[in-house]
């Protein structure tokens, strides 16, 4: 759901089912990535865990955490800083955009 409702906003996405196939995809692909977003609670690897080895490729890349917990409880386990741009599930498109803008400007 929201790999259409980003191209519906007019992003090119990068979609990945696991943390391991979207880092390989991110190494394979040619052009700049410019956004991460990730879940933060994920089997093999969390969201914090894969922005971190996204990193290392991406240097300037920034960060956006979506998840269904709230975001007291993810920083209060270590997961997400407090201050990381977070999104609360369920979200809207507009929801979705305006927060991916307010990242992308940071």
């Amino acid at each position: 759901m929201t790999t259409r409702m980003l191209q519906m906003l007019g992003y090119t996405v990068l979609a990945a089912n696991s943390p391991a196939q979207a880092f390989q995809l991110a190494q394979e692909h040619t052009a700049d990535i410019r956004l991460l977003i990730t879940d933060v609670v994920m089997p093999a690897m969390n969201g914090r865990e894969l922005a971190e080895k996204m990193l290392r490729i991406y240097p300037h890349l920034k960060i956006m955490f979506i998840s269904g917990y709230t975001a007291d409880i993810i920083a209060h386990h270590g997961k997400v800083d407090e201050k990381a741009n977070f999104l609360q599930k369920p979200f809207s498109k507009h929801d979705l955009a305006v927060k991916i803008r307010e990242t992308l400007e940071k």
